[in-house]
């Protein structure tokens, strides 16, 4: 299987320094960012996310498949290149095989945080408070089939 980095290297490559924002949270820019060498750091308002540094990972897919402002801070940490397409929409809708590859990450990434959650739920069945709603989040991710996304939390009503 072609990989992502691989799919994407007709797209231009722009240059970071230390500091560089590729996205910045809560504004929209419809790119799409595909890491060719360097380290970033994902930062959602004060909390430090992950710092990846991946070849071929990707950035700004969520905010352009849900149509919301982005979710977090992308951020050199290091001097760093990555592809960038402008119109990150568009992209996906004519690059298949980058659709598909994005579609098998974001599954993965939902069976982990599904996996982690039923293991939650084993340990804190029968509890109250705000670990018996656990089961409620759980149940929404595996079985919610509603065509628009509505992001938030009672703790966090933005996200």
């Amino acid at each position: 299987m072609t990989s992502i980095a691989d799919l994407c290297a007709d797209l231009p490559v722009v240059r970071f320094e230390p500091g560089g924002v590729l996205l910045a949270e809560g504004e929209t820019s419809g790119k799409l960012y595909v890491l060719v060498d360097g380290a970033v750091e994902v930062v959602r308002g004060e909390t430090h996310i992950n710092t990846v540094v991946e070849p071929g990972a990707l950035f700004g897919e969520m905010s352009i498949l849900l149509g919301l402002p982005h979710t977090a801070t992308v951020r050199a940490l290091t001097a760093c290149a990555a592809r960038v397409t402008e119109d990150g929409p568009g992209f996906l809708k004519s690059h298949h095989d980058v659709s598909h590859q994005l579609a098998q990450l974001l599954a993965q990434r939902l069976h982990g945080v599904s996996t982690y959650l039923v293991d939650l739920k084993r340990q804190f069945e029968g509890e109250g408070g705000h670990l018996g709603v656990v089961d409620e989040i759980l149940e929404s991710l595996v079985h919610e089939q509603r065509a628009e996304f509505t992001p938030g939390s009672d703790r966090d009503p933005g996200y």
